[in-house]
Order: structure tokens, then sequence, then C-alpha cells
């Protein structure tokens, strides 16, 4: 995995000891498993068509990060409508 210079430096300082974890409040941690509960809320069923080459790509990068293919599809379309993934156009 590649990281940035940021992320390189926050590992350094977490192995030398530099950071140490709060522990969350009660009321954080609910406010977690709440959002992670309806996160994984799924109420739509679709059926979408790939091109076979597109499929494998897909059913190749879930098997890397470890995750279901659908899962890795169904959290492409969600950053893409929360604005975390761009379109490039011309």
């Amino acid at each position: 995995m590649k990281y940035d210079k940021e992320e390189k430096d926050i590992l350094v300082a977490l192995e030398k000891g530099k950071i140490k974890f709060a522990t969350p409040l009660k009321k954080e941690i609910e406010s977690i498993k709440a959002a992670a509960k309806n996160t994984l809320k799924k109420d739509k069923r679709i059926t979408i068509r790939l091109y076979d080459h597109d499929f494998i790509g897909v059913q190749k990068k879930a098997m890397q990060m470890g995750i279901p293919y659908q899962t890795l599809i169904s959290g492409v379309i969600h950053r893409y409508i929360e604005g975390d993934i761009k379109i490039k156009t011309g």
C-alpha cells in the first residue's frame, strides 16, 4: 500500500509511541454504531449489465480488497453520489 507524506508521518509517530488513542465516549460509540448500521442497511435491489471485462476487473479488485464484489460496486456508487469520486470531462 502506498502512503502519502502525512500518512507516513502518522505511522512513524504511532510506531514510536508518540500518538495516544483516546477512549471514545459512550455517546460517540452509540453514534458510530448508528452510522454503521445505517450504512449497511440497503433497501433497494437492482440488476445491472456490465461488460465481461469490467465485471472480471471488479471481481479482481474486490478480491484484492478482501470484500465481496457487490460491496465494492455499492461503495463506488455511494462515493460517486456523495461527491468523493469525480468523473473527468473534456
